[in-house]
């Protein structure tokens, strides 16, 4: 079960966090994976590991954002059988507090981003009459997070994109679906706690990981086993869903 020999993997924000382990799980199982990153010591790094296991790595150093990037790098892999959207950078504010650049940047990377990489994927999808796009969204999709404004709109947009695409391409043979993780432990978490709460870093993070009604955070490879179930041929019947994976965030805390 769950075998992904012979198929294209693209993995974007792969040099670190989920995308890191969901590259490292489909390599596992069988997928030649392609690293998308901008920082290109991570992408080396989660290459270097994959091919101390006896797998698979194509390092590409890439801005999502940039649309002729993109394009051109998808075109040259020419084919993808699963693309997952995981590059994505965070932000803590509420509206009042968020700046106009803030709510640029975070558009850009996290919707655009997106964006550029179905935009691309899909024609190369359709020509072989068959894929498979999973997109990392949020628990925010669904309940109001505090100070995450501009986050929780960029990733509302991508749970949007995923029903959009899943239902234009449904006759194509091309699946879509999203993830929804709570709270997941990475290094983001941890700079986090570490520059708000100097001296209180221990205290906060059983704080932070106490808002999962399961009493703790996700961690990275938990989100890649759904990932993985996701994208193999096990959900065959599964498209335009968005997944919660959130140690009970969205019903058991209301």
């Amino acid at each position: 079960m769950f075998d992904l020999g012979k198929r294209t993997a693209v993995i974007t924000g792969a040099g670190s966090s989920i995308g890191k382990a969901i590259a490292e799980l489909f390599s596992a199982q069988g997928a030649e994976v392609h690293i998308i990153d901008l920082n290109e010591s991570n992408a080396k790094e989660a290459a270097g590991e994959i091919a101390a296991k006896g797998g698979k790595a194509i390092i590409h150093i890439c801005d999502v954002s940039d649309q002729q990037q993109v394009k051109k790098l998808f075109d040259g892999i020419k084919t993808i059988d699963i693309l997952v959207n995981s590059a994505g950078i965070s932000h803590v504010g509420t509206v009042e507090t968020t700046t106009e650049a803030d709510f640029d940047k975070i558009f850009k990377v996290n919707v655009k981003g997106v964006y550029n990489c179905l935009y691309a994927a899909v024609p190369l999808m359709k020509a072989a009459k068959k894929g498979v796009i999973l997109n990392i969204a949020s628990v925010a999709n669904h309940v109001g997070l505090v100070d995450r404004f501009a986050y929780s709109m960029s990733k509302g947009a991508v749970y949007a994109m995923t029903l959009s695409v899943a239902k234009d391409y449904i006759s194509n043979g091309i699946r879509c679906n999203s993830i929804s993780p709570a709270r997941v432990h990475t290094p983001f978490v941890d700079g986090f706690i570490a520059k708000n709460y100097p001296g209180k870093e221990k205290e906060m993070f059983e704080k932070l990981s106490k808002t999962q009604p399961i009493g703790r955070m996700a961690e990275t490879i938990e989100i890649a086993h759904l990932a993985l179930f996701l994208c193999s041929d096990e959900a065959s019947f599964i498209t335009g869903t968005d997944y919660p994976i959130d140690g009970g965030f969205i019903k058991l805390n209301n």
